[in-house]
C-alpha cells in the first residue's frame, strides 16, 4: 500500500523529491543531530529540523522499502551520534580490542537502527497527507522504542523522552505516562510543524498542536513543583563515596590496597554529619577484600555504630581454589564488619558482562576474567534493620522503564550502583545519569546514585538534583535521604499508559483520514 506524496514548495519541496545518496546522507545526518538534543547537549530546538525533515523525506517515498532505508539511515546516524562513546571502553583494554572500534560503532548504530527501518516501513503503510502523518509517525516511534528495549534482552538506552531531564517542569508528565510517553509527545510536537509545508485550511493550528500540549504539561509540572518540599526531610544520612578511579587502575594487583584505602579514606571524611548509610559504586572492591580481617577492621572505623556500608563488589564463586562463578553484587556490611545481605545483578551486559551464543561466537567480554558473570535472580526489595526499605540496580538496570520496582512490595528508595569510568568524559554518563532521574520521577521515589567516577547524586522523587559530584572529581556528598511519594500514577500502570496513549494517536490517525470534516487538516 502505497501513497501518492503530497506537494511542497520551497525547502520542503526540494526535501520531497531529493533522491538516491543525497537522500541516504540527509537521513543520516537529520537522525545524527535529533542526537544533540539527549544529555549533554540539550539542543532541544534541533529536534523539529530533524523530525520535519523525516517526515518531509518519507513524503518522497514511493514505497516501502524506500521509507525503510530512510528510516534505517535515520536511527543509525541517531545512534552513530548518541553512542559513539561505547567505542571508549574498548580502549582501556587497546592492545586487546581497539581492533573492534569500527565494527562496534558501526554494528552497534546500523543494528539499533533497523528498528527505526522497520518503524518507518511500517509508517509508510498507512501514510497519509495532513495530520494523520503527524499522528503516525509519534506512534510507530513510540511503539518501536519500546520494542527496542525488550527485543534482545532490551537497551531502552535515550529515549526521546529523556531530552526533558534539561526542564524539569514537562519532566515530571513522566510521573503519569512514563518516558514511552514523553517520548510519543515529543515526536508528535517536533513532527507536527512539517504541516506548514502543505495547503491544509487548519495547518498553522495543527502545526503548533504539540507545542501547546507541551506548553500545559510544563504548566502542570510547575503546579507539581510548587507543591514539592524545598529541602529533604529528615531521612537517614547518606554520604555517596565518588573515589575517581581510572578503569585500568581499578584491578591493578599494584593498586588494590591503594584503591580500596582511597575509598575508606574518602568514608570517614569528617563533615560534622554521621552517615546512617554510605554508599560505594559498582565493583568499587572485591568481596574477599571486606570479608578479610584487615577490611573489617577498617570498616570498624569508617562505617558508624548502627550504620551500613553498601558497596558494589566483586564476588567469585570457588571450588576447590577454582573460580566457577562471577557476580556483580551489591553487599551490604554492618559497622563489626559483618555480612547483612547480598544482591547480585540480574541484568548483564551482552559482551560486557557476558558472550552471548559464546559456542560460535569468537569474542572475550571486555571485562577482566575468565568466565562469564552469573545473572542474579531478579529484582528485590531489601530491608535492613534501621533502614528505609530500598531497591538496588546495578550499572544500566537503571535504564529500563517500569522495571525499578517490584510493585507489590515497594520500597522507599531507589539505589543505583555503577562504574562509568569505561566511558571517560563523554556523554555517556550524563545520559545514564537522565535515566536515573526519569526512574525517580516515575516511580515517585528518591535515587540515590555512587558512580566510581561520576556522575553521583541524590535525586529526589520529582527528578531534582539534591547534590551531586561532577564528571571526574573525587569526593563525598552528605544529604538526608528525600521522602518517597505516594504511587505515581506510573507506577501502578507502568508502560500501559504510554501504550493506550499511543492507541488513541492511531485511532486518531484513522479519524482525520476517513472523516471528511477532518480531512482539511
Amino acid at each position: 500500500m502505497t501513497a501518492e506524496p503530497p506537494a511542497g514548495r520551497g525547502i520542503a519541496g526540494r526535501l520531497i523529491s531529493i533522491r538516491g545518496w543525497r537522500r541516504r546522507l540527509l537521513s543520516f545526518v537529520l537522525g545524527a543531530l535529533a542526537a544533540a538534543a539527549q544529555p549533554p547537549v540539550h539542543l532541544l530546538p534541533i529536534l523539529p529540523v530533524s523530525f520535519c525533515g523525516l517526515v518531509l523525506l518519507l513524503d518522497g517515498t514511493q514505497t516501502r522499502r524506500e521509507a525503510f532505508g530512510v528510516g534505517w539511515l535515520f536511527g543509525a546516524g541517531y545512534f552513530a551520534a548518541g553512542l559513539y562513546w561505547v567505542s571508549n571502553a574498548l580502549l582501556v583494554d587497546a592492545a586487546r580490542f581497539a581492533w573492534l572500534i569500527p565494527f562496534t560503532v558501526l554494528g552497534l548504530s546500523l543494528g539499533l537502527g533497523l528498528f527505526n527501518g522497520v518503524m518507518t516501513w511500517a509508517a509508510r503503510s498507512f501514510w497519509k497527507p495532513g495530520l494523520s502523518r503527524i499522528f503516525v509517525i509519534a506512534s510507530a516511534w513510540t511503539i518501536f522504542e519500546w520494542l527496542r528495549g525488550v527485543a534482545l534482552t532490551g537497551f531502552p538506552w535515550n529515549p526521546m523522552g529523556n531530552v526533558w531531564v534539561a526542564f524539569e517542569p514537562v519532566l515530571q508528565a513522566a510521573a503519569w505516562g512514563g518516558v514511552y510517553g514523553l517520548s510519543l509527545i515529543t515526536v508528535f510536537a517536533a513532527a507536527a510543524p512539517a504541516l506548514l509545508s502543505g495547503g491544509h485550511r487548519f495547518r498553522y493550528p495543527a502545526a503548533v498542536s504539540g507545542f501547546v500540549v507541551l506548553v500545559a504539561l510544563g504548566a502542570v509540572g510547575i503546579l507539581r513543583l510548587a507543591s514539592a518540599p524545598d529541602a529533604p526531610a529528615d531521612g537517614p544520612v547518606i554520604r555517596v563515596v565518588q573515589p575517581n578511579i581510572a578503569q585500568r587502575d581499578k584491578w591493578d594487583p599494584k593498586k588494590r590496597t591503594q584503591n580500596f584505602a582511597l575509598q575508606l579514606q574518602l568514608s570517614a571524611t569528617e563533615t560534622g554529619k554521621t552517615p546512617a548509610i554510605i554508599v560505594w559504586p559498582e565493583t568499587a572492591v572485591s568481596q574477599a577484600s571486606l570479608a578479610g580481617p584487615l577490611g573489617q577492621r577498617s570498616l570498624r572505623r569508617a562505617i558508624a555504630p548502627g550504620g551500613v556500608l553498601l558497596s558494589g563488589a566483586l564476588r567469585v564463586d570457588r571450588v576447590a581454589g577454582r573460580a566457577v562463578a562471577a557476580h556483580n553484587s551489591i553487599v551490604a556490611t554492618d559497622g563489626r564488619g559483618g555480612l547483612q545481605t547480598v544482591y547480585d545483578k540480574h541484568h548483564l551486559v551482552p559482551f560486557g558482562e557476558y558472550v552471548p551464543f559464546r559456542s560460535v561466537l569468537p569474542v572475550e567480554k571486555i571485562t577482566a576474567g575468565a568466565i562469564d558473570f552469573t545473572p542474579g535472580p531478579g529484582l528485590r526489595t531489601i530491608r535492613l534493620s534501621g533502614l528505609p526499605p530500598f531497591s538496588p540496580l546495578i550499572c544500566y538496570e537503571v535504564i529500563f522503564p517500569g522495571k525499578a520496582v517490584i510493585r507489590e512490595d515497594r520500597p522507599a528508595w531507589l539505589l543505583n550502583v555503577t562504574n562509568d569510568a569505561w566511558f571517560g568524559m563523554s556523554a555517556g554518563p550524563h545520559q545514564h545519569f537522565a535515566s536515573a532521574q526519569l526512574r525517580a520521577v516515575e516511580e515517585g521515589l528518591p535515587l540515590v546514585r555512587a558512580a566510581n567516577t561520576g556522575i553521583s547524586g541524590v535525586i529526589d522523587a520529582y527528578g531534582r538534583v539534591v547534590n551531586d559530584i561532577e564528571l571526574g572529581e573525587s569526593g563525598v556528598i552528605d544529604v538526608a535521604l528525600p521522602q518517597p511519594l505516594s504511587p505515581t500514577f506510573f507506577a501502578r500502570a507502568g508502560n500501559a499508559i504510554p501504550a493506550i496513549l499511543t492507541v488513541l494517536l492511531l485511532l486518531l490517525s484513522y479519524l482525520f483520514h476517513k472523516k471528511q470534516w477532518v480531512r482539511s487538516i
